[in-house]
């Protein structure tokens, strides 16, 4: 089934895969699974999901690794997945006016006015010190991915670490 698949789309995947495994242990958890299906745009209620984990999670050990995600949701998702990446990365672009990859602090600012939403100081300055976890002053599009993800979580109830 892998056989099959554009090495693109692998990666993209394994991009994405990347993002939402919070703890970086090459696998998902419940919640790391939830977030990443809502970022997608799937919208499994909670039995849903625990039946897809479990039908997902071949070696049983109650998490899902790459390859188990590839066989489960590549072959009826794939085109959706790259898609929904799509849409997220031109967001992205949409927010980093000067198209050098990264949000800065004034790009927020005058992204989020233009959208009908100034933001205080204080409420820019909690959103950068939010989203830039590595401290470089900047969002870049994987920070970006991953405060959309958390967003989508909390929105849904979701805890996520």
């Amino acid at each position: 089934m892998m056989a099959t698949l554009q090495t693109d789309q692998l990666k993209q995947l394994k991009d994405i895969f990347m993002r939402f495994d919070m703890d970086s242990d090459g696998s998902l958890t419940h919640l790391e699974l939830a977030a990443l299906l809502r970022a997608l745009g799937l919208k499994p209620s909670g039995d849903q999901l625990h039946v897809l984990l479990s039908d997902m999670d071949s070696n049983a050990n109650g998490l899902v690794e790459f390859d188990e995600l590839v066989r489960a949701i590549l072959p009826d998702m794939s085109e959706e997945v790259l898609i929904n990446q799509e849409q997220l990365l031109e967001v992205f672009r949409s927010f980093d006016r000067d198209s050098n990859g990264y949000i800065t602090a004034a790009e927020l600012a005058g992204s989020m006015a233009k959208m009908g939403h100034p933001l205080t100081y204080r409420e820019l300055s909690e959103m950068m010190r939010e989203a830039d976890t590595n401290g470089d002053g900047v969002i870049s599009f994987n920070e970006f991915a991953t405060i959309m993800a958390k967003s989508a979580a909390d929105f849904l109830g979701l805890k996520i670490a």
